[in-house]
């Protein structure tokens, strides 16, 4: 895929994932989460040779400071990846995170041991992960999950799941339950001839 045609394909994502997204230009100048993807891009393909490792770490810390968001160079990501608000969003070594996945701020996919084995979580495709969580360890995300915000993962979850709580629990998706609105429009209907 070429550069620009990425490029477009990230700027999509953006649009469908944020509906505050108003056009290209101000996504790729004020976008900390697009700017934060596109520089890991450049880290990954640096940190797969090792004799440029000691670069990649750099750039990854100085996209760190500008972005407030941490990904290791190591890690791997797949496409169509959106990272919404993005401050404090922390991406360890060895996590693998899938097609068409959306997180928010804060969340961390963290490890739980020093051993120099995979220690970072897998997410798979179409996973959206809410704002303060924590996923943690060699674990596994099945595809089309949602984690709810400040939720602490530390056990796998199968396909189409819905992990909450502190530890987290998961649940299988009702498809019906969320397309019908969380709360009535009409009780929030004002009766102004009172």
């Amino acid at each position: 895929m070429s550069f620009f045609a990425r490029l477009k394909e990230d700027l999509d994502a953006a649009r469908s994932h944020d509906p505050a997204a108003r056009g290209s230009l101000e996504n790729i100048l004020a976008y900390s989460g697009l700017h934060a993807i596109w520089a890991h891009r450049l880290t990954h393909r640096l940190w797969q040779n090792p004799s440029l490792r000691f670069p990649a770490r750099l750039i990854s810390q100085l996209t760190r400071f500008l972005t407030g968001i941490e990904i290791h160079p190591g890690a791997t990501i797949g496409r169509r990846f959106f990272i919404d608000h993005g401050m404090g969003v922390v991406i360890g070594e060895t996590a693998e995170i899938g097609e068409d996945v959306m997180i928010y701020h804060g969340v961390t996919l963290g490890g739980r041991s020093l051993a120099k084995v995979k220690r970072h979580p897998t997410i798979e495709d179409r996973v959206v992960i809410g704002a303060g969580a924590k996923v943690l360890g060699p674990i596994t995300i099945g595809r089309d999950s949602a984690i709810g915000a400040n939720a602490v993962v530390v056990k796998d979850a199968p396909a189409e799941s819905i992990l909450t709580g502190v530890p987290a629990t998961w649940r299988h998706r009702d498809a019906q339950r969320e397309t019908k609105p969380a709360v009535d429009p009409a009780e929030y209907e004002i009766d102004y001839h009172i």
